[in-house]
């Protein structure tokens, strides 16, 4: 008998694999960085809306995630769906695997895509505020 997190390195491995052979240089670089940015999304928004975002992305890079990440959690076409619909237990249950298998996304899109935390582009939509601008003579007030 296998461990969850073995049975999510033999799906993902599998995925991701795939993924280099089977899309575009775009799409695996976008696949990549929704696999490092997913994470903290789920964390700073909530499961359900995090799912949500990005179902609602239009590249094929955003749209395999979610279709690798639901067949790896074994929800495959209805992760979203079980996400706004779980009762409280359930829904903490789901991150938690969402999560573990998230884990493992980010460190095969590490070691097979070569896509690394510190090269990763922050998606628009994604990204920190912008730092309010300061003019010269209150940059030396500070």
């Amino acid at each position: 008998m296998k461990t969850r997190d073995q049975e999510y390195a033999s799906k993902v491995v599998k995925n991701v694999s795939a993924v280099k052979e089977t899309l575009n240089e775009d799409d695996r670089n976008r696949y990549g960085a929704m696999a490092h940015q997913l994470p903290i999304l789920i964390r700073s928004a909530g499961m359900a809306q995090a799912l949500a975002f990005l179902e609602t992305r239009d590249t094929h890079g955003h749209k395999q995630l979610l279709i690798d990440l639901a067949a790896t959690v074994g929800l495959p076409g209805t992760l979203v769906q079980k996400a706004r619909s779980a009762e409280l237990n359930e829904y903490m249950q789901l991150t938690r695997q969402v999560m573990a298998a998230l884990l493992w996304y980010k460190r095969f899109t590490q070691s097979i895509l070569d896509i690394k935390a510190s090269d990763v582009v922050k998606d628009a939509n994604l990204a920190p505020a912008p730092e309010p601008q300061t003019n010269a003579k209150e940059a030396e007030k500070r």
